[in-house]
């Protein structure tokens, strides 16, 4: 099996295992018990938050454990629109490309007053800077921007959002989940007031991640109950996998350098021979894409039928978000990027790993092109297209 499809999640690395394993054997105390097996439990934490926030930039105590990135987009937007509600500031600024996580909950603070702002995305699948600071109003609390986009990869001009939204002295809240283990991420330089992230996305285990939050910023709790977390989330903490998610980030961070260059050659070499196949586009701009990612429409084919014949394959891959894959409609990612209905309907996105071989590679683009020539060859929209009924959109 070919796995393609790290943007789903990762395996979990060996240092992440091993980490986990011991500390499920050894540190199995409450951290909030007072006699020593729990404190050593609490130690284990305070350790594992003071390397992820060593990691990004951060200070410790701006370090917030949740179940993982969707928690944590949820506590950061709804954190910061209360605090703009006090203000009597009820206008937040987004885009249209991001993931459900965000959208879904900014829908749900529209529906108590709140104004939303989506800005468009570029074909290239970027924003732009200049666009979000023309946005910004007296009555703005919050801007979110994704740091890279979980379907197209693209990865978006952080620094100079956080630049924009410091000045302006409006809240900055970024979903990192793609970002982070990836590429550099620094809360400080990039000026980020609030983060997402999760481990299962940079080789730790499922159920696990973290909420950055400035110093300063008064959070809104989601979970009401215990002291835990300063208050700030009820709930025994899970030692293991808290421990596990801080090993595999320091693994990812060692190696970040080698990493993305070894997979960057290799997507470039994917792109290319894809790129042979007629009537094909590749998603996003070409540069400023996390060194992974590999998103593709092909005109005239499904993307489900792609998949269920590239698993046959021994390929796994996606035709987007994971979190969206049983849905029938298209991507809103690429509806946003531009991308009409029918060519949408056949994207593929591969994710790829660090260990992704350049014979993998040379499987999977023979593997896509065979696949997409097969379903085209019995395609009646591919029929209406080749015999002139029917106008090509991708040149």
């Amino acid at each position: 099996m070919i796995y393609a499809d790290n943007a789903a999640t990762t395996k979990m690395s060996r240092a992440a295992i091993e980490t986990m394993v011991r500390h499920m054997n050894e540190t199995y105390g409450n951290p909030s018990s007072l006699y020593v097996t729990g404190q050593r439990a609490k130690e284990v934490i305070e350790e594992a938050r003071s390397e992820i926030a060593g990691l990004i930039g951060a200070d410790p105590k701006e370090i917030l454990f949740t179940s993982g990135g969707s928690e944590a987009d949820n506590q950061a937007i709804l954190s910061a629109a209360g605090l703009g509600e006090k203000e009597g500031k009820k206008h937040i600024i987004s885009t249209a490309f991001e993931h459900h996580a965000v959208l879904h909950t900014l829908k749900k603070l529209e529906k108590q007053g709140f104004e939303i702002t989506l800005l468009n995305v570029h074909e290239d699948g970027l924003v732009r800077p200049e666009e979000v600071e023309s946005a910004i109003r007296e009555d703005t609390c919050l801007v979110t921007v994704m740091y890279a986009n979980n379907e197209i990869g693209t990865i978006q001009p952080i620094r100079k959002i956080g630049e924009i939204c410091r000045r302006k002295g409006v809240l900055f809240h970024t979903d990192a989940v793609q970002a982070i283990g990836h590429i550099p991420v620094n809360v400080e330089e990039d000026q980020i007031d609030l983060l997402s992230s999760s481990a299962h996305k940079y080789h730790g285990p499922k159920g696990i991640g973290f909420l950055y939050a400035k110093k300063g910023i008064r959070l809104v709790n989601l979970i009401e109950g215990g002291a835990q977390e300063r208050g700030r989330r009820a709930g025994t903490e899970n030692v293991p996998a808290i421990a596990a998610m801080a090993a595999a980030l320091k693994e990812e961070a060692a190696h970040m350098e080698e990493n993305a260059a070894a997979m960057q050659a290799v997507r470039d070499r994917i792109i290319a021979g894809l790129e042979e196949i007629p009537h094909s586009v590749l998603n996003g701009d070409r540069e400023k894409r996390l060194p992974g990612n590999v998103s593709f429409c092909f005109e005239g084919i499904e993307g489900e039928s792609l998949l269920l014949l590239l698993d046959d394959r021994g390929i796994a891959a996606s035709s987007g978000s994971a979190c969206t894959s049983g849905s029938l409609d298209p991507s809103h990612v690429l509806l946003a990027i531009g991308r009409v209905h029918d060519v949408a309907h056949g994207s593929l996105r591969l994710s790829l790993g660090e260990d992704i071989t350049d014979r993998e590679a040379d499987e999977i683009i023979a593997a896509v092109k065979d696949t997409v020539a097969y379903l085209r060859s019995f395609s009646p929209v591919w029929r209406d297209l080749t015999e002139g009924r029917k106008e090509f959109i991708l040149p």
